[in-house]
């Protein structure tokens, strides 16, 4: 068996060990530390880092249990030893690391038990081949575990277009918010768990612990740089009695003061905000943004980027030494690249050759 070059190596043993004491310090980090390590400034979400810890804890059980299952087979039967630390993974592993993932998306709480209960079939066959001996199950099940995973992929991408439109209809700001980077770990973790089904070999289980290494890692990272969002525009529901019919002044109150009262160049406006400055609701101005064929995030970068051109133009004419990083910033732009990004999009070209260009 594979497993058993591997026990008398050492160099893989201590990096075996290596992994469970980082998989079980991270968890402690997470669960005990209130600020941020990596970006101070940022108060991520309490829910995401309890589901990260709860991951990375059952990591770490899974570790353990399959070192003691190899080690010490139940029964003297690795076959049995297998069966149970499988059953242990389904249990532990494939929730929270659902959990971990959704609790990312912080437009609504989405529930993980459907996709719990939908395991219980997963853990009856276990039941069946640890005590009847079986290995005929083991095929019909890990395709059933392979296609609950691709099922929560599909059901997770479509949630996570809809948390983009979520960001882009609520905040001017979308700075340590986006969860493209989420995309990236949910590489990780599939990468992990193809390495887990299929890992038969000496070369495998090296990168599967490579793979351990590098999950901790971007999890941390993705954790501490991911602002808590809930508390600052909770998602709520339309009342049945809300008129369909929209104020005719909001487009006159965002004029009056939003873009002549420069509310666009405040870092991390909120439309809850704005629509208490300018006297109206969240709602109707959501609303007024969708008429128009805009989110509420196009509608500030354009106001940011009006407000650089004419700054620039100022600095020109009065021969001012400027930097466009400089501009960005007293543009209301916190990320230099993300308003590269929006001027590109806006003006389509970029803001090095629009500098560059003669002036009409």
């Amino acid at each position: 068996m594979y497993w058993e070059p591997l026990l008398q190596d050492i160099f893989f043993l201590l990096l075996y060990g290596g992994v469970i004491m980082l998989e079980v310090v991270a968890a402690l980090y997470l669960l005990l530390r209130s600020g941020n390590a990596i970006a101070k400034e940022v108060n991520s979400p309490v829910r995401l880092r309890r589901w990260a810890a709860a991951f990375l804890l059952a990591c770490a059980i899974s570790h353990i249990s399959w070192f003691f299952g190899v080690c010490y087979p139940v029964a003297g039967d690795t076959t049995v030893s297998y069966w149970i630390c499988c059953c242990l993974d389904v249990l532990l592993l494939l929730p929270t690391m659902m959990g971990t993932l959704l609790a990312m998306l912080q437009d609504r709480e989405r529930p993980v038990w459907p996709f719990v209960a939908a395991l219980v079939p997963v853990v009856a066959a276990f039941a069946i081949g640890i005590f009847l001996f079986d290995n005929n199950l083991w095929m019909p099940v890990s395709l059933y575990v392979l296609s609950h995973i691709v099922v929560f992929i599909v059901y997770l991408v479509l949630a996570v277009r809809r948390y983009g439109r979520w960001l882009r209809n609520n905040f001017a700001d979308l700075e340590h918010k986006e969860i493209r980077f989420s995309m990236l770990v949910l590489s990780f973790f599939m990468l992990f768990v193809l390495l887990y089904a299929f890992a038969q070999s000496r070369v495998a289980e090296y990168f599967l612990q490579v793979n351990d290494i590098l999950i901790v890692c971007l999890l941390l990272w993705r954790i501490e740089t991911l602002q808590q969002l809930s508390a600052e525009a909770p998602q709520v529901g339309v009342p049945a009695s809300t008129p369909i019919n929209l104020p005719a002044n909001i487009g006159s109150l965002l004029e009056k003061h939003c873009e002549e009262g420069e509310l666009y160049l405040q870092h991390d406006i909120t439309l809850e905000q704005l629509a208490h400055r300018i006297g109206t609701n969240r709602y109707y101005l959501s609303q007024y943004f969708a008429r128009q064929g805009l989110t509420y995030n196009a509608y500030i970068n354009e106001l940011r980027i009006r407000h650089f051109i004419r700054l620039y133009h100022d600095a020109v004419a009065t021969q001012r030494d400027i930097t466009a990083h400089q501009l960005a910033s007293e543009s209301g732009f916190h990320s230099y690249s993300t308003f590269s990004a929006a001027f590109k999009k806006s003006t389509g070209t970029t803001v090095t050759a629009w500098m560059h260009a003669p002036s009409e």
